[in-house]
């Protein structure tokens, strides 16, 4: 079974060119109408995820928050400043960024619950 670590790094570790973002995303596009991708959808919202995918949901959260203090337009930019920049921001902050998810974690937790919450709450009403 793989770590927590081994998970991230393989995470930092991944590269995706345009052309095969573009093609992820008219998967997902195509993927997200069928109603079996709904029904997985509205069962996923009713778990709590596990402690691996809070830790993974904590450290994009802390790279974002990076991203948005030290690259306010990062959201303006071309795929490709942004492919430099996301490399920059893991080579150069990359102990921060892991000390911000550590941090972070309790507030992913929370939403999390409060996530399955709602969750449950819509299917009763």
């Amino acid at each position: 079974m793989k770590t927590i670590k081994d998970l991230l790094e393989e995470l930092k570790e991944r590269v995706v060119s345009v052309a095969q973002r573009r093609k992820i995303g008219r998967r997902m596009a195509r993927l997200a109408k069928t109603s079996a991708f709904k029904a997985k959808r509205e069962r996923a919202m009713k778990k709590i995820a596990s402690p691996m995918k809070q830790r993974v949901k904590a450290t994009k959260m802390a790279r974002k928050l990076i991203r948005k203090k030290f690259y306010p337009k990062y959201d303006q930019m071309s795929p490709m400043q942004k492919m430099k920049i996301d490399q920059q921001v893991n080579a150069k902050y990359g102990g921060a960024i892991d000390k911000i998810a550590k941090r972070s974690l309790i507030k992913v937790k929370k939403a999390e619950i409060e996530k399955v919450k709602r969750a449950r709450q819509k299917k009763d009403d």
